[in-house]
């Protein structure tokens, strides 16, 4: 038998069985997912009560909580959001409200990238580094503004893209 050796190469399985640690007064349902690729295997264990295959719970519901918790990791980390150290909780809700903003409009810059871009998945920091930290010239004429990058400024192409798209989209 061969070595696996790349993506395609990896094997994915799932089971089931039920469990009862010697805490637990009950059995319970415990959902495996192994995964073997040249790497090695890996083997992860969930515990639920959740009705369903162990394939649709695995990749529709634990999946999608791994990504949840990713975006909010984003929206602490990269747009500082939990920085509430105002004496005023009004305060403190309003500067979480532009916080909030800001990851909106992040999210939906991101989304506008095209789908072969290394910006569709590009974290919030390097969308905010790359594309929207730029130094431009900015000349206000009677019916336009005109935004003048400079010549040696990488992404014109993308930011080019990005902000076409972004004219399209409904006010």
């Amino acid at each position: 038998m061969g070595r696996l050796g790349g993506e395609a190469d990896k094997v994915r399985r799932f089971g089931e069985f039920r469990y009862a640690a010697r805490t637990w007064k009950v059995e319970r349902r415990v959902i495996a997912r192994i995964e073997a690729s040249a790497q090695g295997t890996d083997t992860r264990f969930i515990v639920t009560n959740l009705t369903g295959t162990p394939k649709a719970l695995y990749e529709t519901i634990y999946c999608a909580r791994g990504q949840m918790e990713n975006l909010i990791k984003a929206h602490k980390l990269h747009l500082a959001s939990d920085r509430t150290s105002c004496s005023k909780a009004t305060a403190n809700q309003l500067r979480l409200l532009i916080h909030t903003a800001a990851y909106w409009l992040l999210h939906t810059l991101r989304g506008l990238a095209p789908k072969a871009s290394f910006w569709r998945e590009a974290q919030f920091d390097t969308l905010r580094l790359g594309l929207i930290k730029v130094a431009a010239r900015v000349t206000e004429m009677v019916t336009r503004i005109k935004v003048s990058l400079p010549s040696s400024f990488p992404y014109q192409e993308s930011l080019a893209v990005l902000a076409a798209r972004t004219v399209k989209l409904p006010p």
